[in-house]
């Protein structure tokens, strides 16, 4: 394989954590995640109505290792907000108990947010998340 497949790669999951404000790349898809962490990382975020894309790093793991290389980040699910690298899983849920991520994406934290976090974690919410083409 050529020096440049890699390179263009890399500029293709820059471009998508660029041109989408709230972005996952996680095992799965938001409506079958395939770990456990994705699970509870769409779990939150769907609580919050919080419009993402997503992608799929599990078609070519040339993806998870181009970004893993980008983002100094070796785990997956990682959550990117306005370009800038949130975390994982347990960052996203410390973030979500706490208020931080309400703030984070620009919403209202309520009183009773961080009781719910585990409920977040098991049921989906019922507002799909926006998906964005797997191109990568």
């Amino acid at each position: 394989m050529s020096e440049t497949a890699p390179n263009q790669l890399r500029e293709a999951i820059q471009s998508a954590i660029t041109e989408n404000p709230v972005i996952l790349f996680m095992k799965g898809t938001p409506e079958a995640p395939a770990c456990g962490f994705s699970a509870r990382t769409v779990a939150v975020l769907q609580s919050l109505d919080q419009p993402f894309a997503a992608v799929d790093i599990l078609p070519d793991p040339r993806i998870r290792q181009e970004l893993s290389a980008l983002s100094n980040w070796p785990t997956i699910p990682q959550l990117f907000v306005d370009g800038e690298l949130v975390g994982g899983c347990d960052i996203v849920m410390e973030m979500y108990q706490s208020g931080e991520l309400h703030e984070l994406l620009g919403l209202d934290h309520g009183a009773d947010a961080g009781d719910d976090a585990d409920d977040a974690a098991e049921a989906p919410a019922d507002a799909a998340p926006l998906q964005i083409e797997n191109r990568l």
